[in-house]
């Protein structure tokens, strides 16, 4: 229960982690559109207003001058013209160079009195409610009119160059719609940025799901590896305990008399150590420090000088070993773990054999890899047992793995040095009894 209990608090915190982490992404993409949108929108407007100005700035005073120069008036004319028009014509001229029909132009005394109030259209009614500061000349700011219409503006002085009087000039442009326009925007993408949201909450819960369960597999399978090696490790200790006990209880007993209870004890104890030896290369295999040192070896003939020590001990059992060693060619491997995988396989297949059975093993060479066959005609194995015997402290008969000295390791080593050397092993029934194991490596 308190490893159930870690895998859901570790659930929840992954969940919530993944949550923030997609909810601050959408939020700051979203953030990110909508700015870029709202620049963009009103980066038009800010265009009209600096190129109003510009065009404004533009307007070239020796026009004046030539007209003024003209001989189509006389000088009491000209005189008169300058004293009493050219005030108007400048303010013409300013108002005549605007030509973009969206820039509204507000001209303005140096008491900030609006002196073009006709020229500014509907804005007319409403010249109370423009305001003007001076002191924010050259730079885009926004007003309100009548509490409802909104408008960009740009302020600056026009210089009259000694010719008429300076003016302050007001350039003022509608943005009702691009303020609609980003309003509307601003509710999609909020709405976007939710959904998104709500996405991320399904998501990160499929995906923490997902990332969490071969750390749940994992932990079910340490919480399985500790509780049978613990089992296993407690029956062969009991055993040399309780012998042990029963020396003790005869301290004057002579060895004959106890040779039985001694040799049982020696076999646990070896059975003990084979244990500790076989959890220490599973454990090393679990935190990838078990490292192969690989050579060149004719393979057919590293096999045969393995197998043939065994081939007595079968001899002594009534069971025959057969060689059938086609592959003949070099490969790489280590051969300390090599011979390790050779005998658990032997092994394996003599434990389960009976008298006048056989075990046949194979090489050759198939779609351009090292095949090894390890065959017998013993006792089988069930489907349910073909799909699990690889599994750590997995037997078939758990009663009699004990008897022969198993532990259930022996195939999981054997499955991980295969794995380590790139290939890959699989059992499988043998027609029309007994087992065989496929082991495939690259050459």
């Amino acid at each position: 229960m308190e490893e159930q209990e870690v895998l859901k608090n570790k659930l929840i915190k992954h969940i919530i982690y993944n949550i923030i982490g997609f909810a601050v992404i959408f939020i700051v993409f979203g953030i990110f559109i909508f700015f870029l949108v709202k620049g963009v929108t009103f980066s038009s407007v800010i265009k009209d207003l600096y190129d109003s100005k510009k065009q404004i700035l533009d307007i070239d005073n020796e026009k004046i001058n030539i007209i003024i120069d003209s001989n189509y008036i006389s000088k009491e004319q000209r005189d008169s013209w300058i004293q009493n028009s050219i005030k108007k014509y400048q303010d013409y001229m300013l108002v005549r160079k605007i030509i973009n029909p969206n820039v509204i132009l507000i001209l303005r005394d140096l008491d900030k009195e609006i002196i073009n109030e006709t020229e500014i259209g509907r804005l007319s009614d409403y010249t109370d409610e423009i305001s003007f500061d001076e002191n924010n000349l050259n730079r885009i700011y926004e007003i309100t009119i009548d509490g409802k219409y909104s408008y960009n503006g740009l302020n600056f002085i026009f210089d009259g160059n000694g010719i008429t009087e300076d003016r302050y000039i007001q350039l003022l442009v509608n943005v009702d719609s691009e303020k609609d326009l980003v309003s509307n925007y601003f509710k999609i993408i909020s709405l976007a940025v939710l959904v998104g949201i709500m996405l991320s909450i399904i998501a990160s819960v499929i995906l923490s799901k997902k990332t969490l369960e071969p750390l749940r597999e994992n932990m079910i399978k340490q919480m399985e590896f500790v509780q049978n090696a613990s089992h296993e490790l407690r029956t062969p200790l009991t055993i040399v305990q309780a012998k042990q006990e029963l020396l003790l209880q005869e301290p004057n007993a002579k060895i004959i008399d106890k040779s039985e209870d001694i040799i049982l004890t020696l076999n646990e104890t070896k059975r003990l150590t084979k244990l500790i030896k076989d959890l220490m290369i599973l454990s090393r295999a679990d935190a990838n420090k078990l490292n192969l040192q690989k050579e060149n070896v004719n393979i057919d003939e590293y096999i045969k000088e393995v197998i043939n020590p065994y081939c007595e001990i079968a001899q002594m059992q009534e069971k025959k070993i057969e060689l059938s060693l086609n592959y003949n060619m070099d490969i790489d491997v280590d051969t300390s773990r090599f011979y390790q995988l050779i005998i658990i396989l032997l092994d394996n297949a003599i434990k389960y054999t009976e008298a006048n059975d056989t075990i046949e093993i194979k090489t050759y060479l198939k779609d351009n890899k090292f095949v090894m066959e390890v065959k017998d005609t013993g006792i089988g194995i069930s489907d349910e047992g073909l799909k699990r015997i690889f599994e750590r402290f997995y037997r078939e008969d758990k009663a009699r793995g004990r008897e022969t000295g198993g532990s259930g390791l022996g195939l999981s080593i054997a499955d991980f040095i295969v794995a380590s050397h790139g290939g890959n092993i699989k059992a499988s029934h043998n027609t029309p009894k007994g087992t065989i194991f496929t082991v495939r490596l690259p050459r």
